[in-house]
C-alpha cells in the first residue's frame, strides 16, 4: 500500500462554512490485491469530512490487513482506501466498478444525466449563464440561491426559466433560510411562473423537524445535502424530512457506503442524487460510477472537473452534452490510473 499527498488548484475559490477554499489537497491511495492493483483517492472537504493531514496520518497507518472499520472516523480516508480495494478487486473479476456496485440484480446504466451548476450572480448574469449551460447540452440546472433577498432570487429564478424554458430547475439554498423564509421563497417563485424539480438544503442542516413541516405545507420537493453531514439517511428517512437525498460519496466514507445509502433512499421512496465535493478525476470517476450503480435517473452533481485549473490524470469519464458516459473498462477506468 502506498499513499501521495496532492493539491489541485481551484479556477474559483471555493466558499463553505468552514471558510474558504483556494486548492483541493488529498492523498491518493495505491494497493495491490492478488497481483492487480487499485488506486483510491480522498479529498477532505472541511465541513464534511476530517482535515487532510488526519486523512493522511490515518492512512499512513493503514496496511493491506487494515479493515474498513477502522477508518469509520475518518470517511475521506476511509473513502481513498475503500475505493482502492473496490478497484482492484474489480479488475480482478473483469468487470466495472459500477457492474461490481450494482451487484447481479442490476445492470448499472451506460450513461450518467449531470445538472449544470449556476452560481449567485444577478439575474441578466445568471441567465446567461443558463443560456450557456444550455448550449452546452446540459437540461437540468442548479441555481445556488439564499444569499441575496426573496425578492432579488425570485428574478433571478424567472430570468433563468425565461433563458432555459424547458430546463430542469433546481434551487440550492445551502441551509441560508429559516422556516418562513422558505415557504415565502417557494411561494413566490410559483407565483412568477418557475416550476423547481426540488428546493436543495432550504434550512439549516440540523432542522429536520423543519424540513418535515416545510414537504407537509408546500409542494415543491425538498432535497436534503448538508444534513446528511450530521444525520444518516436512516434518520432523514424517518423524519420524513426529503423526497431527495444528496449522497457525496467522498463525505460518506466510500461507494460502497454511498451505494447502500441509495438503496436504503430507494426502500423508502426517496430518489438520491450523487454528486463530489469538488474532487480530483479518480473520485469523480468512482462517483461516476456510483451514479450509473443505483436505482435512479436523474441527473447528478458530477460536472465538477471544471472548477480545478489542472487534474491528475485524463479524465476517462468527461462530461458531453450533459451526461457522462460510465467506463467500460475494468475497475474505475482500466490502466488510466496506474
Amino acid at each position: 500500500m502506498r499513499v501521495e499527498r496532492f493539491s489541485l488548484s481551484l479556477a474559483r475559490p471555493l466558499d463553505t462554512a468552514r471558510g474558504r477554499i483556494d486548492a483541493r489537497e488529498g492523498v491518493l491511495v495505491w494497493v495491490t490485491d492478488a497481483e492487480m492493483p487499485g488506486v483510491g483517492e480522498t479529498t477532505p472537504l472541511p465541513g464534511w469530512t476530517e482535515g487532510r493531514d488526519e486523512a493522511f496520518a490515518a492512512l499512513a497507518a493503514a496496511d493491506a490487513e487494515t479493515p474498513l472499520s477502522a477508518l469509520d472516523r475518518t470517511p475521506a480516508a476511509r473513502h481513498g482506501l475503500a475505493t482502492a480495494r473496490l478497484d482492484a478487486a474489480a479488475r480482478r473479476a473483469s468487470e466495472s466498478l459500477a457492474a461490481r456496485l450494482a451487484g447481479a440484480t442490476r445492470r448499472p446504466a451506460d450513461t450518467v444525466p449531470v445538472n449544470a451548476t449556476i452560481g449567485d450572480d444577478p439575474p441578466d448574469e445568471t441567465a446567461a449563464r443558463a443560456r450557456e449551460a444550455v448550449d452546452e447540452g446540459f437540461d437540468c440546472l442548479k441555481i445556488k440561491v439564499g444569499a441575496r433577498p426573496v425578492a432579488d432570487d425570485t428574478k433571478r429564478l424567472r430570468a433563468v426559466r425565461e433563458a432555459a424554458p424547458d430546463a430542469t430547475l433546481r434551487a440550492d439554498a445551502n441551509g441560508a433560510w429559516d422556516e418562513e423564509t422558505a415557504r415565502a421563497a417557494i411561494a413566490a417563485v410559483a407565483d412568477h411562473g418557475v416550476d423547481l424539480a426540488y428546493v436543495e438544503q432550504p434550512l439549516p442542516a440540523d432542522d429536520l423537524a423543519g424540513h418535515r413541516r416545510l414537504r407537509e405545507t408546500t409542494e415543491t420537493p425538498v432535497a436534503l445535502d448538508e444534513s446528511l453531514a450530521e444525520f444518516g439517511v436512516d434518520e432523514v428517512r424517518s423524519a420524513d424530512a426529503a423526497d431527495v437525498v444528496v449522497l457525496k460519496p467522498m463525505a460518506l466514507g466510500g461507494p460502497d457506503r454511498a451505494v447502500t445509502a441509495a438503496k436504503r433512499a430507494h426502500e423508502a421512496g426517496i430518489d438520491a442524487v450523487v454528486t463530489t465535493t469538488v474532487d480530483a478525476v479518480v473520485a469523480r470517476t468512482a462517483a461516476v460510477h456510483v451514479a450509473a450503480a443505483i436505482p435512479n435517473d436523474l441527473a447528478c452533481g458530477l460536472a465538477t472537473g471544471s472548477l480545478l485549473t489542472e487534474d491528475l490524470y485524463p479524465d476517462p469519464a468527461p462530461v458531453k452534452s450533459g451526461s457522462v458516459a460510465v467506463p467500460d473498462d475494468p475497475g474505475l477506468a482500466g490502466a488510466t490510473f496506474d
